[in-house]
């Protein structure tokens, strides 16, 4: 499928109500009651492993419950918040600020999801753009005429893939969307030449992929990561360290996004306050992204309007 045909595909998939429509898996009680729906992203990420650590903390500091589902990421994830089906979820700061302003991406253009709201930003998002090395690609200018996965389709990865791609020049390339898991078993199997993968560092899928196969990670670097920065204001310098990835023994540089967490204006004040004290309190039992997530950090790049709960436990 050429990639006009997967953006057409992408476009009519991931519309509001359509979004919306792919979210409706498990009803959030979005009323303080204490069976909560939390949102993540998929097992082969960052969001999944993280989310279920949020739980154990929720659940062992409140009265609540939170049932965590995987899900295809953050532009899915504003669909289930928007219509009630999760109570809190993780989402991309970039993402966000598109769904409440009704602008940035076609997902969203002129029909804002005013309910949406913000209760903290986490840790940055790093944008890993991963390969093997016998692929030859080394720049990003060499994924012309390439086969691609973006990211699941709908998801904040594909949303970014393809801001990068079109930004730095690459027009002429095979679209494939697909969860990080299944994109790692798509380069070993040779059915792709490259995957974007966004996640805090390191991500499950490129650690297994890279302990199996000789990997390559492809920087944004030099003009390239100009060229990003300058047609998307979220992306913000980042650098993956060497020894990250088995095999890979330099600094990588690359560009990433913000996580965040985020709610709808339908939970109750008291549900949100509580829920964000036991996370932000509790922060020293994490072991995922501990480098970042803090209450002092927590409204850094918050690109949205908070919820009166997450206000009152930050003031």
């Amino acid at each position: 499928m050429s990639s006009d045909q997967t953006r057409r595909r992408f476009l009519q998939a991931s519309g509001f109500a359509g979004v919306a429509a792919l979210a409706g898996c498990l009803g959030g009680d979005g009323d303080g009651g204490n069976r909560l729906s939390w949102h993540a992203g998929g097992q082969g990420g960052t969001y999944f492993p993280l989310s279920n650590e949020i739980k154990t903390i929720v659940e062992d500091n409140t009265d609540y419950t939170l049932n965590v589902q995987s899900t295809g990421a953050s532009v899915e994830n504003v669909g289930s918040l928007a219509d009630g089906d999760a109570d809190f979820a993780l989402i991309q700061n970039d993402v966000a600020y598109f769904a409440k302003n009704g602008t940035g991406i076609e997902a969203f253009q002129d029909d804002p999801v005013e309910n949406l709201m913000g209760v903290a930003t986490l840790y940055p998002e790093t944008i890993t753009l991963v390969t093997l090395q016998n692929t030859g690609i080394e720049t990003v200018a060499d994924l012309e005429g390439a086969t691609i996965n973006t990211g699941d389709l709908g998801s904040g990865t594909q949303v970014n893939a393809l801001q990068i791609l079109e930004a730095v020049g690459v027009s002429d390339f095979d679209e494939q969307n697909a969860s990080f898991s299944q994109a790692a078993d798509q380069l070993r199997n040779g059915d792709i030449d490259a995957a974007f993968v966004v996640g805090g560092w390191p991500v499950g899928a490129i650690e297994e992929l890279a302990n199996t196969n000789d990997i390559h990670i492809v920087p944004i670097d030099g003009e390239n990561r100009e060229a990003v920065k300058d047609a998307a204001s979220w992306f913000a310098d980042d650098t993956i360290p060497g020894g990250t990835y088995s095999g890979v023994s330099e600094d990588v540089e690359t560009v990433s996004v913000q996580a965040m967490i985020a709610t709808n204006e339908g939970v109750s004040e008291t549900t949100v306050e509580e829920v964000t004290a036991a996370i932000f309190d509790n922060v020293d039992v994490l072991t995922i992204k501990t480098d970042f997530i803090s209450a002092d950090s927590a409204q850094d790049g918050m690109s949205i309007e908070l919820h009166p709960g997450a206000q009152a436990y930050f003031e």
